[in-house]
């Protein structure tokens, strides 16, 4: 043969090689090993003084209008949003809380996607950033960027829209009452406000798009006090807030809730009344609005009645459709309809102990302008379907009417079908 013949050595100092390398391998693994011994306590520790919460929401809304086919008025989309909340622990007696939202970022809403276009994606941004103090006994103090906590404003939402400032909020509780003041420097009510409230001028938008420019910005301070009373089964509070050369406003509400019979009532009145600042030039009379809401649950069977008014000089008395001082349906609100006579009526039924099923009805007329009478009505079901306590899903189906009138002229209706799925998950 032509090989050369096999030196056993070869094999030896190849053998002392691998020994060699299986050592290192081992040092390694125990120096990998022992890393992540030394860290894991520490970790362990901080995941510990960590609380997380949130909420995943998907919804599809379809509007269809049966006279006009216009892309405003006739259409279908996919509504997005998730909120994520994390809460650390500091100190005995700080905590670091933030509020991350995957949906839109300028006002903390879904992102919708209109099934007319293609599937686009959504926006990651951080809504609440805030230090919170509890080191005085029965007080909390919130420092930072955080939710607008007022009676005007909605500060989170699974569902909607959430206005968010920074600033400085405290808490204080003294007895059967208490008692709450806030500063904010900034907030975003330019983009998450749905009150109307423009100059006549035209903006244009990200997308290139123009809109009416509001006079609502961003960089004004807002200030807010208010006082919470617990007197037997009813709760009582007044507050006031002033916007820096955009608006004060103050509201009175109360809540109380018993038992009859069996049957739980609650009910729920407020009157809130707000003043825009005269250099706006958009009118100095007060706009009002009085409510009042009642609901029973006498178990199987549910109901609900509610009513709103505003007054003749004007009905803008809160700065989201949510908030407290005003009243929302599902497609009609009270918020900014002057001389509005708004009524609400809900009867459910519980088919399951876990399926309600409901009939909605609604009935908003207002003065437009000055020659002007507008009504809107609506009509829906809802099947509300409570999976667990974490998981709810509902089906609506129903119908929507605005009617224009005017002395001399020949009404305007229009007539629409509206449906929405949305499901809910928290954890």
């Amino acid at each position: 043969s032509s090989r050369a013949p096999v030196d056993w050595k070869d094999f030896e100092i190849l053998g002392e090689q691998m020994k060699k390398i299986a050592k290192l391998s081992l040092v390694a693994a125990v120096a990998v090993a022992g890393f992540t011994t030394a860290n894991a306590q520490p970790l362990e520790e901080a995941i510990k003084n960590v609380d997380v919460s949130g909420s995943v929401v998907y919804r599809y809304n379809d509007n269809q209008n049966s006279v006009t086919a216009t892309p405003a008025e006739n259409a279908a989309d996919n509504n997005y949003k998730i909120g994520l909340n994390l809460s650390s622990k500091v100190n005995e007696d700080v905590k670091f809380n933030s509020r991350v939202i995957v949906g839109s970022q300028t006002d903390g809403d879904f992102v919708s996607l209109d099934t007319a276009g293609h599937d686009g994606q959504a926006d990651i941004s951080l809504s609440n950033a805030y230090f919170g103090y509890t080191g005085l006994k029965n007080t909390t103090v919130n420092v930072g960027k955080q939710g607008l906590t007022t009676p005007w404003t909605v500060a989170v939402q699974a569902d909607g829209n959430e206005q968010t400032g920074t600033g400085i909020l405290a808490l204080s509780t003294v007895g059967p009452v208490t008692f709450a003041g806030a500063y904010f420097n900034q907030t975003n009510l330019d983009n998450s406000s749905d009150a109307t409230l423009n100059d006549g001028s035209t903006q244009v938008k990200n997308d290139g798009s123009t809109k009416v420019k509001s006079v609502i910005k961003g960089n004004e301070d807002i200030a807010t006090v208010g006082a919470i009373v617990a007197v037997g089964p009813a709760t009582l509070d007044a507050w006031y807030i002033d916007a820096q050369d955009l608006l004060d406003s103050y509201t009175i509400g109360a809540k109380a809730a018993t038992k009859v019979s069996g049957i739980d009532l609650t009910g729920e009145a407020r009157f809130a009344s707000l003043e825009l600042d005269p250099r706006l030039n958009l009118g100095t009379d007060a706009n009002t609005i009085a409510k009042i809401v009642l609901t029973a649950d006498a178990g199987l069977v549910d109901a609900k009645v509610a009513y709103a008014t505003t007054s003749k000089d004007g009905g803008l008395t809160a700065l989201d459709k949510d908030a407290s001082t005003t009243l929302l349906g599902w497609n009609l609100n009270a918020n900014g309809k002057t001389d509005a006579n708004y009524w609400q009526a809900v009867l459910g039924f519980d088919i399951l102990s876990n399926l309600n099923l409901s009939a909605n009805y609604g009935d908003l007329k207002y003065a437009a302008d000055a020659t002007h009478d507008e009504e809107e009505k609506e009509a829906y079901a809802q099947l509300l379907y409570t999976m667990s306590k974490n998981l709810t899903t509902y089906v609506r189906y129903g119908t929507y009417t605005k009617e224009e009138s005017a002395a001399g002229s020949t009404n305007q209706t229009k007539d629409y079908t509206t449906g929405r799925l949305q499901v809910k998950y928290t954890f």
